[in-house]
């Protein structure tokens, strides 16, 4: 398996538990393919640089993951079209293998 770090900017509208419901998805996402989730990093909200989707603030979040890269194309495939999740960035990382 190797490392990887998926950053997500959800919706800074989003009630608690939407959230939270939001990133288990993520979560058994990563599980589903015997994935682990070292570590969940939340950063809260943030003000953007310029409006995305007329949103001036998103909130972040940063998983640090190991998976096997065919699992990667499944994750991909499952964030472009979850709706709390206005944009999301997923790198592989070499320091981290």
């Amino acid at each position: 398996m190797k490392a990887y770090e998926l950053m997500l900017m959800l919706n800074p509208t989003l009630e608690e538990d939407a959230r939270e419901a939001a990133l288990e998805k993520v979560q058994g996402l990563i599980a589903a393919d015997s994935g682990v989730v070292d570590k969940v990093d939340s950063w809260g909200k943030r003000r953007l640089a310029y409006e995305i989707e007329d949103l001036t603030e998103g909130d972040y979040v940063v998983v640090d993951f190991h998976a096997t890269p065919g699992a990667i194309a499944e994750i991909d495939r499952v964030l472009h079209i979850t709706d709390p999740v206005v944009r999301y960035m997923l790198v592989r990382r070499e320091d981290k293998d």
